[in-house]
């Protein structure tokens, strides 16, 4: 069988839910969330230690979640799954990537959305800006397509 139930598919998809919610914000160091934007070696190497603490969290949750439910998941799944995730969380994370999707599709696609990213005082309500909007949403996004992913092989 190529993937796996519905149950399985919520329940892989909650795991990575979860640990993104406490690796993204918990996990991730004051230097990574302030650097990890910065242009040249400095901000990619601060996106890419968030992004493989962010991983490791997410890889945890998964082998709890499989050990105490009784999930086999395929490693191999899993391991794609957060490689395809890792991917698309450090190129939003570098910010500028994100902001460049949101300015082309604010001007070909959906008007606005480029205003939309520039909404609020990243400053003073980072988690109240529209930049923060779209990046959580991108990444919720992924988490969908990772939990397909993840359960891939499973009978």
């Amino acid at each position: 069988m190529l993937g796996a139930d519905a149950t399985t598919f919520a329940a892989v998809f909650a795991a990575l839910y979860a640990a993104h919610e406490v690796g993204d914000h918990w996990m991730q160091t004051h230097a990574q969330a302030c650097g990890k934007e910065a242009a040249g070696w400095a901000g990619r190497i601060l996106c890419a230690k968030h992004v493989a603490t962010l991983a490791a969290t997410k890889a945890a949750a998964l082998t709890l979640m499989a050990v105490v439910i009784g999930i086999p998941l395929h490693p191999a799944a899993v391991g794609t799954a957060l490689a395809v995730d890792g991917v698309s969380h450090y190129w939003a994370d570098r910010r500028v990537t994100l902001a460049a999707l949101a300015e082309w599709l604010g001007r070909r696609i959906i008007p606005g959305k480029g205003d939309f990213y520039r909404l609020g005082n990243g400053e003073t309500a980072p988690t109240g800006t529209g930049a923060y909007a779209l990046d959580q949403s991108w990444h919720v996004g992924w988490l969908f397509i990772a939990a397909l992913i993840g359960c891939m092989g499973v009978a």
